[in-house]
């Protein structure tokens, strides 16, 4: 099966963007390069193409008990106009993937999802779904562009009456943008950086994708890939579905412990209460390299005697620091700030030194 495009496959070619496949989609992983993109979004803004996100909305005097059911994190608590970020357990100890809950009205509830598991977390809710809550998959009609860093409110007042200074982090409005109706306007990223995720209807891509770069261009506005969004959130200590937490991997010492509301009974709980009175046995860490080197998913984490302690989940060259940065999974007694541990890189040690979260303030 061929890859799928984003509605701005078009202005992404145009301006010369190194195309790869994500998730089934064609996206774009950078323009320029990726510490010049990653500099733009930290310094003024960027605008990413998002729009392979995973969108579902339910509906109903059930909506909220099914919400409650799949995740992790407390969703009664939520007011019209929040955002909560969670995750969906499964029952075995893993995950099945991290989400935002949006609630959009009293009884309407929007989920976004990552891309790679769009079907998989849809059945999973499905086969939850026992009182017959109204779930509808926008997905394929909800295009999703990310404005991140300390000028996008700047930049973007123009262009609507909601009041983008204004919004509080993990709050949304919904107006008119771009002269487009029913936007939804989110204060959450990715990155770190400060911005907006804006959700739109496709028809209206293009209108809002030129009315952007119309304002913004002049005030240093650019398009940013994919490549630096994953550089950006590894500066921000955010994890990676796929690479840092998975089905495999267990919530608490993937450090989701804060979003993990025992309050309530949900998909595995009892087991994951008994795991975190139980104490982890692993935990998720961030740590910078003392030697020269990049770590790279999947190199295996040692002691001092070269014994196996873990393992790299995620890890790049920070373009802020210029430095090795990393983050994975490593023995409780190696989680600790501070602590040595060794990255195997053909066949050398690297010296390393566990770090707290973020790596960039």
């Amino acid at each position: 099966m061929s890859a799928k495009n984003t509605p701005f496959i078009k202005q992404h070619e145009a301006l010369g963007a190194k195309i790869v496949e994500f998730a089934g989609y064609n996206m774009p992983i950078q323009y320029t390069s990726i510490n010049e993109e990653h500099k733009v979004v930290r310094e003024t803004a960027g605008v990413f193409d998002v729009s392979h996100m995973g969108e579902f909305v339910f509906k109903g005097e059930y909506a909220l008990d099914l919400l409650q059911r799949v995740s992790s994190n407390d969703v009664s608590t939520l007011a019209i106009g929040q955002i909560q970020y969670g995750y969906m357990p499964n029952i075995s100890g893993g995950i099945i993937d991290d989400m935002l809950v949006y609630r959009i009205e009293d009884q309407v509830y929007m989920m976004v999802v990552n891309a790679a598991n769009l079907d998989k977390d849809w059945d999973w809710i499905k086969s939850h779904n026992t009182a017959s809550c109204d779930m509808f998959n926008i997905s394929d009609n909800t295009a999703l562009l990310a404005v991140q860093g300390p000028k996008a409110a700047e930049i973007l007042q123009s262009l609507t009456d909601l009041d983008l200074a204004g919004m509080k982090y993990y709050t949304f409005k919904k107006g008119v943008f771009a002269s487009c109706k029913n936007v939804l306007v989110s204060a959450t990223g990715y990155t770190g950086a400060g911005g907006f995720e804006i959700y739109f209807q496709k028809e209206d891509a293009d209108t809002i994708w030129d009315k952007m770069f119309e304002v913004g261009s002049s005030k240093g506005l650019r398009a940013i890939g994919l490549a630096a969004r994953d550089t950006l959130r590894l500066e921000k200590g955010y994890n990676l579905y796929g690479n840092d937490i998975d089905e495999t991997t267990s919530p608490l010492e993937a450090g989701l412990s804060w979003v993990t509301k025992f309050s309530k009974e949900f998909v595995n709980s009892i087991n994951l209460k008994a795991e975190k009175e139980a104490g982890r046995k692993n935990a998720l860490v961030g740590f910078k390299m003392i030697d020269r080197g990049i770590p790279r998913h999947d190199y295996e984490l040692k002691d001092k005697d070269g014994n196996p302690i873990g393992k790299v989940t995620s890890g790049t060259m920070s373009p802020t620091l210029k430095q090795g940065i990393g983050m994975g999974y490593v023995k409780s007694e190696f989680a600790n700030e501070n602590s040595t541990i060794f990255v195997s890189v053909r066949d050398k040690l690297l010296e390393a030194v566990v770090v707290k979260l973020p790596f960039v303030k």
